[in-house]
């Protein structure tokens, strides 16, 4: 696994098989229900205590989504996007931010393009093939497992900003 850069600021997060299982789900009247893992909700509570920004750039719209990103104070959702390039582009530069300064973790091939452009690509462990070879890290978790929680940690411990977390606990 490669050490991330230090000034990762931003980190993207792609939704169906990384912040969820990928499984789609519909109830008897047809709406997508989608289940998310706390431990990533708490990640990405972590990486904003960091003084980081998150975005969500989804390739399917579904309202948990924005349910889910409101409760956790991630306000840049990008869904329906089925080509995530011009999304991604739009977020740095509302931003200001460079692909350097930017994580980008996927699962499937529409994600390689951005993951190909960012600072620090991260897949996790459920990842098709391609995407794997991309990342410049795999999460052993996979998708919708806690794997967000799993690369936020990896990037703080391995930049020095994870104790800074830590002291609100000990």
């Amino acid at each position: 696994m490669a050490k991330p850069p230090a000034g990762i600021e931003l980190l993207i997060l792609d939704v169906d098989g990384v912040l969820t299982d990928g499984r789609i789900m519909l109830d008897a009247d047809g709406r997508e229900l989608k289940c998310f893992h706390v431990l990533d909700g708490a990640g990405m509570k972590y990486w904003q205590r960091a003084g980081k920004r998150l975005a969500i750039i989804s390739g399917r719209s579904a309202p948990a989504v924005t349910h889910r990103a409101a409760e956790i104070g991630v306000s840049l959702v990008k869904l329906g996007e089925k080509e995530k390039l011009p999304a991604y582009e739009s977020v740095l530069a509302e931003l200001k931010m460079t692909d350097g300064q930017t994580a980008v973790m996927g699962d499937d091939l529409m994600d390689l393009p951005l993951m190909r452009r960012c600072g620090f690509p991260i897949a996790p462990a459920n990842a098709v093939s391609e995407v794997r070879q991309t990342a410049a890290l795999i999460t052993d978790a996979r998708g919708g497992e806690g794997a967000v929680r799993e690369a936020i940690e990896y990037i703080l411990k391995h930049t020095g900003q994870w104790d800074r977390i830590m002291k609100r606990y000990q």
